[in-house]
């Protein structure tokens, strides 16, 4: 068993892996290519402006992440082609379809950007510059692969013919129509052409050389060599979204086993509901199995206590009933509470958040489908969504409250600050307090909240700009409290601020506690976000191009609640590919 995935950068501890263990493919196979254009692999997937084209990395790996095979890719959306530079396999992995499999993904890749070719070299089949035989029979198999697959060389020009720049050898420029059944014209040709040979031989050949090949494209459209070894062969269906670019959805289905029926209750199931069946209208998303964790995962963020309490006194309550604090020590200096509901308000910091004999159930299933979607990254994925309820950014160290039990978000954070250095940044109207509690003293976990001024809005008591962290942790809390009633403009300026504060702390992975209760008309906020503010932020945000795990929060005015949501995880998305 194989999978394809796409290694967008070297932050991840899977992605370095792969990328070193594909430097060592072409080391091996690949004795021409210079080491510093094998060294600097990472950096062209970072950093597309300095090497002129972006640079995409396809590998093909086992459950144990070993890479099998891999096909670099540059993408030239200018002239709307993509260059194949290298596909290889490792000597223990020639054949079984990996081959195939990379090469079909590249084509997928450049369908997905809007790219009507793809373009690279192959070694001819042309008996004049293959004397040995077993040479000549090698590049006939590899041909008949490539057209297999669709590509065929550009016939009657001085590309094929052996150059120094290439060590002597003959090589073809293949073209590959992506399934259109189009014609290359001339002039398309030549500047693809010259835009190939600026980028791989502007050090080894002259650029009256390299004009002279571009001149050599004088037919108009360009000749395409007929198929030579294919008789026929059946043209296949690119997908919209390749699978392996969808955002992984993982969603709480039991969540509804928590309904809270009493007046004015707004945390309801069909906020989960309505944002599914947006999501479901699209090909954007990727649904994940719910994996069940260990309960050390929460220990590691909540007190155990407070879990045990939690855990058993949600098994004491009638199934019927539910069960608000109404009662709350002033110090916490006290004894320490018994295992007894009426004690709930020693853990609770709100008259808002009941437990019931399903909350304990539904709350560790947002726990689990977090810790799923953060696996999905640990283990490649780009983006993750964790479509949970109830939400838990308000639940602390040892407190529950804002129809928070576990703080999901921040269970999840830890769980991938094992790898680095996390970055959470919480956009729910109300602060994040539990996040900022849990986190305060350490630096290996930034947190940045933008939400309503506490000196109006809940939880009152926390979410300050002030509150920068302490000891380890100083300077890696901040919070962007705001006014009533701002509209999207002024939001985009704070969030530009949460940015640049994420951008100087070079994360390796950012988790976004996504709160919808920003959006105008929400019941529980006074702000005036709109659709096209919310693709805005999400596009903003992708454009960041770290890994990145969102579990949604707050939001109330179902009537938008799913659309907001699309639009911000589409521009997300968007903005990664940008």
């Amino acid at each position: 068993m194989f999978r394809i995935r796409r290694v967008h950068d070297a932050l991840l501890p899977i992605n370095r892996q792969a990328i070193e263990q594909s430097q060592v493919i072409i080391r091996e196979q690949f004795k021409d290519v210079a080491d510093y254009k094998i060294r600097e692999i990472p950096e062209k997937l970072l950093n597309p402006m300095k090497f002129k084209f972006r640079t995409v990395l396809f590998v093909c790996d086992d459950s144990k992440g070993r890479v099998k095979g891999f096909a670099l890719f540059s993408a030239e959306p200018n002239l709307r082609f993509g260059f194949l530079d290298l596909i290889a396999l490792s000597n223990t992995s020639k054949g079984g379809g990996v081959g195939a499999a990379l090469y079909r993904r590249v084509q997928e890749e450049c369908v997905s950007l809007g790219f009507e070719w793809l373009i690279f070299e192959c070694l001819t089949d042309l008996p004049q510059y293959n004397p040995e035989p077993q040479t000549l029979k090698a590049n006939r198999s590899r041909l008949r692969f490539y057209e297999r697959m669709g590509a065929r060389p550009v016939s009657g020009t001085l590309y094929e013919r052996p150059r120094k720049a290439n060590a002597g050898n003959a090589y073809f420029m293949m073209v590959d129509d992506l399934e259109r059944g189009a014609s290359l014209e001339q002039e398309r040709a030549q500047q693809i052409a010259s835009a190939v040979l600026q980028r791989k031989y502007k050090k080894t050949m002259s650029s009256a050389l390299i004009d002279e090949v571009v001149n050599s494209f004088a037919d108009d459209p360009v000749a395409i060599r007929p198929y030579v070894y294919v008789k026929k062969r059946k043209p296949r269906h690119f997908p919209a979204v390749p699978d392996d670019e969808k955002i992984a959805l993982c969603v709480t289905d039991r969540h509804d086993i928590h309904h809270i029926k009493d007046h004015g209750y707004a945390e309801l199931p069909v906020r989960v509901s309505v944002i599914k069946s947006e999501l479901d209208k699209t090909e954007l998303f990727a649904r994940i199995p719910l994996r069940h964790f260990s309960e050390r995962h929460i220990l590691a963020v909540h007190d155990r206590r407070f879990v045990n309490y939690f855990r058993e006194v949600a098994q004491q309550i009638d199934p019927e009933k539910s069960l608000f604090p109404d009662v709350f020590p002033i110090r916490k200096n006290i004894g320490k509470p018994r295992n007894v509901p009426s004690h709930a308000g020693y853990y609770c910091i709100d008259v808002y958040s009941p437990i019931n004999r399903n909350a304990y159930l539904a709350a560790r299933d947002a726990v689990d489908a977090a810790m799923s979607c953060a696996q999905a990254i640990e283990n490649g994925r780009q983006f993750a969504y964790a479509l949970v309820r109830p939400p838990g950014h308000h639940a602390g160290h040892d407190s529950f409250g804002g129809y928070c039990y576990f703080n999901s978000t921040a269970i999840a954070a830890n769980y991938l600050s094992r790898y680095g250095r996390i970055a959470i940044l919480d956009l729910d109207y109300h602060h994040g307090n539990g996040q900022q509690e849990i986190f305060y003293r350490r630096s290996d976990v930034l947190t940045v909240s933008i939400h309503a001024d506490p000196a109006y809005e809940y939880p009152y008591f926390s979410g300050y700009r002030e509150e920068h962290g302490e000891g380890e942790g100083s300077g890696f809390n901040l919070n962007l409290p705001m006014p009533r009633g701002i509209d999207g403009v002024a939001y985009a300026r704070t969030l530009d601020r949460a940015v640049s504060r994420i951008r100087k702390y070079r994360p390796d992975v950012l988790v976004i506690a996504l709160g919808l209760d920003t959006a105008q008309n929400d019941p529980s906020g006074s702000w005036n976000l709109l659709g096209e503010d919310f693709y805005a932020n999400g596009r903003r945000l992708g454009a960041l191009r770290y890994p990145t795990l969102v579990v949604q929060e707050g939001g109330y005015d179902c009537s938008v609640l799913g659309k907001n949501a699309l639009a911000f995880l589409t521009g997300l998305w968007e903005g990664r590919n940008q």
